[in-house]
């Protein structure tokens, strides 16, 4: 008898037991199948939340990083700021002293004067170890970021918005800047024609962001 016809003379109660069975089998696989899903599916947050979180922890390693080189790079700025003052008065007082002076014999003068050039030259020396930078912008084009005007110098043999004098020096540190120097700048002058390459931002102007 063939399987078609022993099905066909099977009881009810066992066709449908088979049918049960049958029909919970692909319930069964069904299921797991779901489950196979859901798996894949967490798997793949999983994996895009352990990504994201890899990219956050490198973006703050490298602030961290960043703001630990401020720090040491900056750590300084306002005790140089203050001493750019006493370099100033050292400076002063160098140039106080008339030409007849300097050329006479007074030696205690003469001795004085060499002890207050050497401070001023260790005192730029420390302030450079340090990072702090001197500005000498004279010839150069005015730069608003590095340079604060004055005045103005008629003066047509070199182009507009030179620096043609430095009335105080300006000092920088890393990138940003200590204090701007105090120039004249001319007037008059052909016009600069602007380099076609892309001007480098400049450094932060800490002084002239304040005075904002």
């Amino acid at each position: 008898m063939s399987d078609q016809e022993k099905h066909e003379h099977m009881p009810e109660e066992g066709q449908a037991a088979e049918a049960t069975a049958e029909t919970g089998s692909a319930a069964e696989t069904a299921s797991e199948h779901e489950v196979l899903l859901r798996l894949m599916k967490e798997n793949e947050e999983l994996k895009d939340r352990a990504l994201r979180t890899a990219a956050e922890m490198e973006n703050l390693r490298r602030r961290t990083a960043r703001d630990v080189q401020d720090a040491r790079a900056y750590s300084v700025a306002n005790f140089a700021r203050d001493m750019l003052g006493v370099s100033d008065n050292l400076r002063r007082a160098i140039e106080a002293v008339p030409a007849e002076a300097r050329m006479g014999d007074d030696a205690g003068l003469k001795a004085l004067l060499e002890g207050v050039e050497m401070t001023e030259r260790a005192m730029h020396v420390a302030l450079e170890r340090h990072g702090v930078k001197k500005l000498d912008p004279e010839g150069q084009k005015f730069d608003p970021h590095f340079h604060q005007a004055m005045f103005e110098v008629p003066d047509s043999s070199v182009p507009a918005n030179t620096v043609v004098q430095v009335v105080q020096s300006g000092y920088s540190i890393g990138e940003r800047v200590l204090r701007p120097a105090m120039v004249g700048v001319s007037k008059g002058g052909p016009k600069q024609v602007p380099s076609d390459a892309s001007a480098e931002p400049g450094p932060v102007n800490e002084q002239a962001e304040k005075d904002a």
